[in-house]
């Protein structure tokens, strides 16, 4: 499984890594599943490259949603793309995909006939013009949210930030020994900074990163600012005594 731009570190890999992973799937026959949800949202010179447009040989199954880039989580709308080798590896395996889509309950119906439109609308037109601000707009307000984060939580003592490339999420790294006995780990971090400031962030032991939180840059800069204030206040409040 290959995310990129990732969840939770933000990751965006370039053309030439992910040729070198192209390569090692096709030395090892490998299948790769492409989660690609996040390809909108890229910051900087950074680039996305469907990882399909690398190979012809690989079998990939691309992953992608509407929910993050036109930020409707609630829609539930997605889809796999098949891209297959001349030898058709994937064959069962769609066909499998395809019997798992007639036990889906609740599908949204409403939405599903407008998704031509809302991924390709008709070139030149006004809906054309504001997608591609939208777009323009949302990444621009994630990358801004994310420079602020960098610059505030790297000045907390014991905490150092990981500037992510893309996507929502950025991780926090956890200098636990800078900390007081109460908090041993990125666990004990994340519930004690909920139970004593209301700020919520995911323990990095989600992903199998210890002693790292994942927080998420998309609340408006005003939320971001009153959380940041308060890792701050709860981080001073922790320090180990020297």
């Amino acid at each position: 499984v290959i995310n990129s731009p990732s969840n939770p570190c933000g990751n965006v890999f370039s053309k030439e890594h992910l040729l070198d992973i192209v390569a090692v799937a096709q030395e090892y026959g490998l299948p790769i599943i492409a989660d690609e949800i996040y390809g909108a949202i890229v910051f900087g010179k950074n680039e996305f490259h469907p990882l399909c447009t690398l190979t012809s040989t690989v079998p990939i199954l691309t992953v992608g949603g509407i929910a993050k880039e036109f930020l409707v989580p609630g829609f539930r709308i997605g889809w796999i793309i098949k891209h297959d080798n001349r030898n058709g590896t994937l064959r069962n395996v769609w066909n499998g995909a395809l019997k798992l889509t007639t036990l889906i309950l609740g599908a949204n119906t409403i939405v599903q006939p407008a998704l031509k439109s809302i991924l390709a609308p008709e070139p030149g037109t006004k809906e054309e013009i504001e997608l591609l601000e939208f777009n323009k707009e949302t990444t621009k307000e994630l990358e801004e949210n994310a420079k602020f984060l960098t610059k505030f939580l790297d000045s907390v003592k014991g905490l150092k930030t990981v500037q992510p490339q893309g996507a929502m999420y950025m991780m926090l790294q956890i200098e636990v020994s800078e900390f007081d006995n109460t908090i041993s780990d990125d666990i004990d971090f994340a519930n004690k900074l909920l139970e004593e400031e209301t700020v919520f962030v995911l323990p990095g032991q989600c992903f199998g990163i210890k002693n790292f939180v994942r927080i998420v840059l998309s609340p408006p800069k005003g939320k971001l600012v009153e959380a940041c204030n308060r890792i701050s206040n709860f981080c001073s409040n922790h320090m180990r005594s020297e």
